[in-house]
């Protein structure tokens, strides 16, 4: 780990390999044979049943700890007939908010008392690491009931001020769904739910949410406006609009995050769209026809309440040195927006901005040049 190791690759035939600060490595080894992955995979699987369906098994999902290294989650999986694995590195340590160097609004975000909060992001986007500092700062500084539902639990959570229950998914309860109907009934104040994976799963949680309660969880997209459509679409067509209502309600914000490599090439950053919900965001949410504007209303709001388009906080890693300008053009959603946030500062509303002036793409190519100058001095 201290290597910047996030992800390992097992599979017969081949060497390991590592996901290294977002970049595959093949380490120089032997390859592993079929003997080789049955071991490894009696080290990591603890359920006797599954060991002795290995041969028919085509999917799995756990997770294990390494006493004095890391917890590991791991996926089981068949790959031209042979068992592969990919493990993923679990810190054993939960990072914080400040050592993630994520911005300081999801403390306010975290000190929420009821609603929906989401998480989204690719896979391998950091998703996890996020939750889990919030769930910390939870934990550490208010007295509540912390619930969580994963598949699997990655980080554990110590008790602190707050008392934690984590249920694992098939070892524990065997959906989503059930452990989180019977959670309501278990006088939490805090649930985090690992995924939202289906239609009844985000049914519930909106009533959580609904209830007093604040819900955590995760989605596997890119942005606000493509989280509010996954979110609706998998209901039939004639639940669309009252779901749609339900969520200008009760989505109190979304945080989409992308990983983009340092440019000081020691690991990965976190660039994050955030959106915190106000009367403007609600009603772009209940209305198909504006949902669309929402990344207006995120850009606005930035001074208000710490919401910020991913634009506006590439800028300010740009700025501050963390990434360089070519993977934050590469990183943003819009990147007319993104060099309009350069040129104008990315804490002013759209409407200061002024007119586009016919320098701007000059002054944008001299800071290009101008960094690829500095590389090129640097090899």
């Amino acid at each position: 780990m201290q290597l910047g190791v996030s992800d390992v690759h097992l599979h017969p035939g081949t060497p390991p390999g590592f996901r290294m600060k977002g970049d595959m490595i093949n380490v120089k080894m032997p390859p592993l044979t079929d003997e080789d992955m049955i071991r490894i995979c009696g080290y990591m699987v603890k359920d006797q049943e599954v060991l002795q369906n290995l041969p028919k098994l085509k999917d799995y999902d756990g997770s294990f700890e390494v006493k004095g290294l890391s917890r590991f989650r791991f996926n089981i999986f068949r790959n031209r007939g042979k068992i592969g694995a990919i493990l993923r590195l679990i810190p054993a340590i939960i990072p914080t908010i400040d050592q993630l160097k994520l911005p300081g609004v999801l403390r306010t975000i975290a000190d929420m008392h009821r609603g929906l909060v989401l998480v989204t992001g690719a896979t391998g986007s950091g998703k996890s690491s996020t939750l889990a500092a919030m769930i910390d700062h939870i934990n550490t500084n208010h007295k509540m009931h912390i619930l969580t539902i994963e598949d699997p639990v990655e980080f554990v959570h110590q008790q602190k001020m707050s008392r934690v229950t984590q249920r694992e998914v098939g070892t524990d309860t065997n959906s989503f769904a059930g452990a989180l109907r019977s959670a309501l009934r278990q006088d939490p104040d805090v649930i985090l739910v690992g995924e939202m994976r289906d239609a009844e799963t985000i049914d519930i949680a909106l009533k959580a949410a609904e209830t007093g309660h604040m819900v955590f969880s995760t989605v596997h997209t890119t942005d606000a406006i493509k989280t509010i459509g996954r979110l609706i679409s998998v209901f039939p067509p004639e639940e669309q609009r009252m779901v749609r209502m339900r969520l200008a309600d009760n989505l109190t914000a979304t945080v989409s995050q992308r990983l983009i490599a340092r440019a000081e090439g020691t690991g990965m950053v976190a660039a994050q769209e955030i959106m915190i919900a106000n009367g403007g965001i609600r009603e772009c949410i209940s209305d198909p026809a504006l949902t669309g504007q929402i990344n207006d209303f995120i850009s606005k709001s930035r001074e208000l309440v710490g919401g910020q388009t991913f634009e506006q906080h590439l800028v300010e890693l740009y700025q501050a040195g963390h990434i360089s300008l070519v993977a934050a053009k590469e990183a943003a959603s819009n990147a007319a927006d993104f060099e309009r946030n350069l040129i104008y500062g990315s804490g002013k509303k759209s409407a200061d901005r002024g007119a586009p002036n016919p320098d701007d793409d000059i002054q944008l190519d001299h800071l290009a040049d101008s960094e690829a100058a500095s590389e090129d001095d640097a090899a």
